[in-house]
């Protein structure tokens, strides 16, 4: 019961972490210095499209899922096992790509557009 627990809350994190990789930067419009934790995440997310980095919560749920008696996730993945072909056909995965990042690109320009037309005093 308990590696079950972990596996699914490290999917739920998971599912998180994506979330805010593609929209964080939208928080950063209200809490300004929330735009550094969400570059290391973006940045992390080019990583591992570029390098095909395993994502650290992948292992762990994987790991938890096995010790729970669950099947593990497929080699290729948390993206492909819960997105790829759920939220988004397969083939369309590069696509779904160019979209978070057009999504990541028009939040990092719209907060430095409201951070250079705050007063001096509000760029906390």
């Amino acid at each position: 019961m308990t590696y079950r627990l972990l596996a699914d809350s490290v999917m739920v994190v998971h599912f998180l972490f994506l979330a805010y990789m593609a929209v964080g930067g939208f928080l950063a419009w209200r809490w300004p210095r929330t735009i550094w934790a969400h570059l290391g995440v973006a940045a992390w997310g080019v990583a591992s499209v570029l390098t095909g980095l395993e994502c650290p919560l992948t292992v762990v749920e994987d790991w938890a899922r096995q010790n729970a008696g669950m099947a593990g996730l497929p080699v290729s993945g948390f993206i492909d096992y819960y997105i790829e072909g759920v939220i988004y056909p397969e083939e369309h995965t590069n696509l779904a790509r160019l979209g978070v990042a057009l999504l990541v690109l028009v939040s990092w320009v719209g907060y430095l557009r409201r951070r250079r037309s705050l007063p001096a005093v509000h760029r906390r």
